[in-house]
């Protein structure tokens, strides 16, 4: 076997299954040539393309976490700001991305920093809405730490707003999710908000 032969194949695993007959067929209802020189190669490019898009239904939280949580003393709350995440709307399978700001407040255990992004990812990679995957991400911190509070912050820009329908490219949105002490008590609320909210203006 040959080395081509073996990363041709490892390619092959990558792609969703089927998609690359359906993406030459798509190609062909939107009057396209499938068969043309620069589309030849596109219907597999896409299979990949989206194994890769939507790897977030192959993980469950506890697999990409690992076994980053560590009991520590201590309770000042920890903030995570400006995690980049991509998704995919689910409503016209158009791209959506920004960034999530996440902070929790420990009770005994806290969470490798890198491991706040791998959540992002695990919920932003599936077919979504923005409102879902801000629930998701502070549920799963939630259900890890068993912390005092939980709150996170998401920021996108829909491109299923800016390339159609209203075409309003400099909107974007915001939503929020809060557990615990940052939803009972304001005053941790507004130092949260307070330590993202400059983030939040820059954009």
């Amino acid at each position: 076997m040959t080395i081509e032969t073996v990363i041709s194949a490892a390619d092959e695993k990558q792609e969703v299954p089927g998609l690359s007959a359906l993406t030459h067929s798509w190609l062909s209802a939107i009057g396209e040539d499938p068969d043309r020189e620069g589309l030849l190669k596109t219907p597999h490019r896409v299979a990949k393309a989206w194994g890769f898009l939507t790897a977030g239904y192959q993980k469950t939280l506890h697999e990409a976490v690992g076994d980053a949580v560590f009991a520590a003393d201590g309770s000042e709350m920890v903030i995570v700001k400006d995690i980049e995440f991509y998704s995919m709307c689910e409503h016209h399978m158009l791209p959506f991305y920004g960034r999530a700001h996440i902070a929790y407040i420990p009770d005994g255990q806290i969470l490798g920093l890198s491991k706040f992004a791998r959540i992002v990812d695990l919920y932003s990679r599936r077919l979504q809405v923005q409102e879902r995957i801000t629930t998701q991400v502070a549920d799963a911190v939630q259900e890890l730490l068993a912390p005092k509070g939980v709150a996170v912050v998401m920021e996108g820009v829909h491109l299923c707003m800016a390339m159609r329908g209203v075409q309003k490219q400099n909107s974007s949105t915001s939503t929020s999710a809060m557990r615990g002490l940052f939803k009972s008590d304001p005053r941790t609320r507004a130092e949260f908000m307070s330590a993202v909210q400059t983030t939040l203006r820059s954009r």
